[in-house]
């Protein structure tokens, strides 16, 4: 159960030294990058399980030496310092030995989602510029199919499977020597050089490739080493994409940096979750977005309490979750965190404070200076004063979260490495923030700070909408709607309606057979105020949601509430009536004529 108050200070303050200790050494070898500081690992730990996959293992000797292997096949394939090579492919231990054979070869790999196909899958490697894709079991075809849609000659090695078209890598690599690649072979690349492109959810638009260096990698698995406490007693269950920087990097660097096993699968699944916790014998589970919210719904299994864990660690668990989740499981330990792949600072719970994302204390702040500036929901940019200076929120005010861009190599990771594409990259920055000619990072997030200094997530810029003279979190409408009785799960966005200012507020609604609308009215309008309430509803058999369970709203919001876009059931709360309306296309029409009261 939660730790009292000042066990969590002394904590929280272990927690942060042991990462300040673990990421202080990184600068000081500027060619020390994860590929060999792997080398090194198995030396020291040998046979010991690295990866677990229910179809393989690799230990970290075995782990460093597929990778030296890749590492070789590049160079025998003409692959240079600075070229892309693409990676498609689902969760195993190979996947991770790859981008680690080939970044040490000096190539940056492209982590493509897997959930892609056609025009997203073409933008997403067309934007990387790459030599080849890697594609794993089942992905074959996708690149067949986008070669001859005319993606042009890109290379395509197979992996896992014979293809007709493309040759077998993960059998070719097999003829190369697996001791470490020495320098005389392949020159060390540099911490500053970079390793990956790991892409934006695409929640908003096409996928950016956001560059992450080998810094940034060094950072990102010792800093959370550190914060996990991670010994080699631990067995981390990662079951989230490994394209993605929090499944594939934080998660696998983290628990290897400290002698841990990191336990892989390549998908969630709720009703399996905690057997397989049992039976891996798991100390740590990485999550993200709704896995823990899942985990509450699905039904009491015996082995959801009869576990080792000691610690869950991600980002996104709602305060609403939060204390019934730990409470539930008996996780003795949950560290909240926020980040972004390309941001220029994090924010760490490592107090355990409920809905909390986190905070940077007092002795760092000067080292990831972070702002919350007051936002403008009509235009979704920061507000200026008189002067065109950006307004610094007040305690508890919320405002986009910012943070200063360094130029200097003393700070590296707060350095903003930009996207593969340069527009991508200037839209991130805002400049002349508070001083002429400064620079700070957009996060897009809207968020509130309480006197302490801890940040509370409250919505994406673009989400919260302004209705009846009043703003609309996005998130805030959905975890009320979510409490209610036979809702399953929720998208919040808002709507134009003609003849109004502003969106209204809509929901689509994944719902039971308990559920039923007057009652939801009635449990919406006590929850929340007048403006907040959705005035339109859409009850659809599912959501659609991106790899790493962000939901996609453009497509909803887009569609809207016109009964001639879909045939999912569309509701109207009418204001005359007192209650929600099955909405026709003949109340439709009322509707945008102004002759609805709304």
């Amino acid at each position: 159960m939660p730790a009292s108050p000042d066990e969590s200070s002394r904590s929280s303050l272990k927690a942060w030294v042991r990462a300040l200790e673990r990421t202080a050494a990184i600068e000081r070898s500027p060619h020390a990058t994860l590929p060999v500081v792997i080398d090194g690992l198995a030396e020291r730990f040998g046979s010991a399980p690295a990866l677990i996959s229910p179809a393989a293992t690799l230990s970290y000797r075995s782990l460093s030496q597929t990778a030296s292997r890749y590492a070789r096949w590049a160079r025998a394939e003409g692959l240079r310092a600075g070229e892309v090579v693409c990676l498609l492919m689902d969760n195993c231990p190979d996947y991770l030995a790859i981008w680690l054979g080939l970044t040490r070869a000096g190539v940056t790999v492209a982590l493509l989602n897997t959930h892609l196909t056609g025009p997203p899958l073409a933008h997403s490697i067309r934007i990387a510029a790459p030599r080849g894709v890697i594609a794993g079991r089942g992905f074959a075809a996708r690149i067949r199919e986008l070669r001859e849609g005319g993606l042009g000659d890109t290379l395509c090695w197979a992996h896992g499977e014979d293809d007709p078209d493309f040759p077998r890598i993960d059998l070719r690599v097999a003829a190369f020597a697996g001791e470490p690649v020495s320098d005389a072979e392949c020159a060390l690349p540099s911490l500053c050089d970079r390793a990956l492109y790991i892409y934006t959810s695409g929640t908003t638009g096409l996928p950016k490739a956001a560059v992450v260096s080998h810094h940034r990698l060094m950072q990102w698995s010792h800093w959370f080493a550190g914060l996990m406490d991670i010994t080699p007693a631990d067995r981390l269950y990662d079951c989230l994409p490994m394209y993605h920087s929090v499944g594939g990097v934080v998660a696998t660097g983290a628990a290897l940096m400290g002698g841990g096993a990191v336990v892989l699968r390549e998908r969630f699944s709720a009703s399996r979750f905690w057997q397989d916790i049992r039976a891996e014998r798991c100390t740590i589970f990485q999550y993200i977005g709704e896995l823990c919210r899942y985990l509450l719904n699905a039904p009491h299994s015996p082995d959801s309490r009869d576990h080792g864990l000691r610690l869950a660690c991600g980002n996104g668990l709602r305060g609403e979750v939060w204390k019934a989740f730990q409470r539930r499981f008996q996780i003795p330990r949950i560290l909240e965190y926020y980040a972004a792949t390309e941001g220029t600072f994090s924010l760490y719970n490592c107090e355990g404070r409920p809905g909390s994302i986190g905070r940077i204390p007092p002795f760092l702040s000067h080292r990831y200076p972070v702002a919350l500036v007051r936002s403008d929901p009509a235009t979704g940019m920061p507000a200026r004063d008189s002067e065109g200076r950006c307004i610094r929120c007040g305690p508890d005010e919320a405002g986009e979260a910012i943070g200063r861009i360094a130029e200097s190599s003393s700070a590296a990771g707060a350095r903003f490495e930009g996207y593969a594409d340069a527009n991508a990259t200037r839209t991130k920055v805002l400049r002349d923030v508070f001083a002429p000619g400064d620079a700070w990072y957009r996060t897009g997030d809207l968020m509130t700070r309480d006197a302490q200094g801890f940040f509370y997530f409250v919505d994406r810029i673009g989400d919260t909408f302004r209705w009846k003279g009043e703003n609309v979190s996005t998130t805030e409408v959905a975890s009320v709607l979510e409490a209610c009785k036979g809702v399953l799960e929720v998208a919040v966005y808002g709507v134009s309606v003609p003849r109004a200012e502003g969106r209204a507020g809509m929901a689509a609604l994944v719902v039971d057979s308990e559920f039923d609308l007057e009652r939801f009215r009635s449990q919406a309008a006590a929850g929340l105020p007048d403006y907040a309430r959705p005035l339109f509803l859409r009850i659809v058999p599912a959501l659609d949601l991106t790899g790493t369970f962000k939901l996609r709203k453009q497509e909803l919001a887009a569609q809207g509430y016109d009964p001639g876009r879909t045939a999912d059931p569309l509701y109207f709360d009418s204001a005359s009536q007192g209650r929600y309306e099955r909405l026709d296309a003949l109340l439709h029409q009322r509707i945008i004529q102004g002759l609805e009261r709304l």
